[in-house]
């Protein structure tokens, strides 16, 4: 069983070099593909563990896309007092130009990608919401196509979900936002992304366009994508995988290659879809997430299901005093990073970075969330010739239309550093597949 695993493990990372998975990172200002190494043993999650974080997961997210249509509306939770003023406006991933805006069906976030922990006492917990652009979903997906083709065994005996069904729910998702039955494109910023192989093969899949900036055109307030000979069709909805500050060089960062002017107007006048829609920055900022078990009970009247990490926000005087009181034993997050990066760990830091940190926390508040330690489970991996224990999380797919529903799947990551937490794709972390048990 083991050998063939070492067998797999090699077979299944051949062919995936071969259909160009790869994952692209900017280090020192130069690009850089790499393959993102998988390894065979999957990760089981039983069914009562997935009914409990499946149920927590639609629950969040259906309070997080209620906080966005508040935060652009009414703002009911700030005036009650729940979330400061302040701590919102101040947020970077926040957009005064998103004010009164109503995003087709109301809905902001289309694909959330959340990443959870499991403690070794068995407890889930929520590290991260991802509602802006979320990536990862296509590697558990061509994984288990290629172990499909190399050991057709593997499944054959096993009683899990299928995980073939993601495009669908994607596809389905934007039939059900798509304005005037257009043309429903993925919009990539092109192959030195670092998640270019996800969008071309999510397009494939799902049977829609992939496009670039310079096939989409804006006239009288409509978008159109120009295909063979100049031909104009008009696009209804945009997967969009290009940052808010990138989209529209009109209406944010002027010097964008990568966005389409005036596509934010299109949008603000109800003419296209985005998907994820402008603005959802704010409602995954690291701070943020401090609230959410409060905005479930304000908006769902309902205790969280799935926890935060013990987590303390500094911009409170309380919990800056405890964090400072406790610098050595908590994790500090940067709440402005992503990636893995702005992540560090207090019981690693020097004396003088340690008091560096402090002197930040205490001048600049709004910047940091600080978290216990939560000491979260090892799985086996497979390394050259022999089974090692490495730190993992996973990241599970929320998607939502018609109705909010979780993806059986998950990509499961993992760190190869035997000393590190952090298993970011980013910062050279490999992954598993995910398979969740049938009853």
């Amino acid at each position: 069983m083991y050998e063939s695993l070492i067998r797999q493990k090699d077979v299944v990372n051949r062919w995936m070099e071969r259909f160009g998975v790869r994952f692209g990172i900017y280090k020192n200002g130069v690009f850089k593909e790499q393959i993102f190494p998988f390894d065979p043993i999957p990760r089981i999650i039983s069914h009562s563990d997935w009914m409990e974080i499946e149920t927590g997961l639609i629950q969040r997210v259906n309070a997080l896309n209620m906080f966005l249509d508040d935060i652009y509306h009414d703002k009911k939770i700030i005036k009650a007092g729940i979330i400061p003023e302040e701590f919102v406006y101040s947020s970077s991933g926040y957009l005064h130009q998103c004010e009164g805006i109503s995003p087709s069906r109301n809905i902001y976030s289309h694909i959330s990608g959340i990443d959870l922990v499991q403690a070794k006492d068995g407890t889930w917990f929520i590290l991260e919401d991802n509602l802006r652009i979320p990536s990862g979903a296509s590697y558990p997906m061509i994984a288990r196509s290629v172990t499909r083709k190399v050991s057709p065994e593997t499944f054959q005996k096993s009683k899990i979900f299928d995980n073939r069904n993601y495009s669908q729910l994607l596809r389905k998702a934007m039939d059900h936002i798509n304005i005037a039955d257009g043309l429903e494109v993925i919009l990539t910023p092109g192959r030195y992304n670092s998640a270019y192989f996800e969008h071309s093969y999510l397009a494939e899949k799902a049977g829609v366009l992939l496009a670039y900036a310079d096939d989409l055109i804006v006239e009288n307030d409509m978008l159109y994508y120009k295909g063979l000979f100049d031909k104009k069709e008009r696009v209804g909805v945009v997967y969009r995988r290009i940052s808010d500050e990138y989209m529209d060089p009109v209406v944010f960062e002027s010097g964008s290659l990568l966005g389409v002017p005036n596509l934010f107007n299109v949008y603000a006048k109800g003419n296209v879809a985005i998907m994820n829609g402008f603005g959802n920055g704010v409602a995954d900022d690291k701070g943020i997430y401090y609230f959410v078990p409060k905005m479930i009970e304000f908006y769902l009247g309902e205790k969280a299901i799935l926890k935060n990490a013990p987590t303390y926000l500094p911009y409170y005087e309380k919990d800056k005093k405890y964090v400072l009181d406790n610098l050595e034993t908590l994790v500090i997050k940067d709440v402005a990073e992503a990636g893995g990066y702005g992540v560090m760990f207090g019981r690693d830091m020097s004396p003088e970075r340690l008091e560096e940190i402090r002197h930040l926390i205490e001048t600049e508040s709004r910047r940091w969330i600080a978290q216990e330690v939560i000491d979260f489970i090892d799985l086996e991996i497979i390394d050259g010739d022999e089974k090692i224990m490495r730190k993992s999380d996973l990241r599970v797919y929320v998607v939502t239309g018609a109705e909010t529903q979780v993806w059986h799947s998950g990509l499961t990551r993992y760190t190869r550093d035997p000393t590190s937490f952090i298993v970011n794709s980013s910062q050279g972390g490999g992954f598993k597949d995910t398979w969740i048990l049938k009853k």
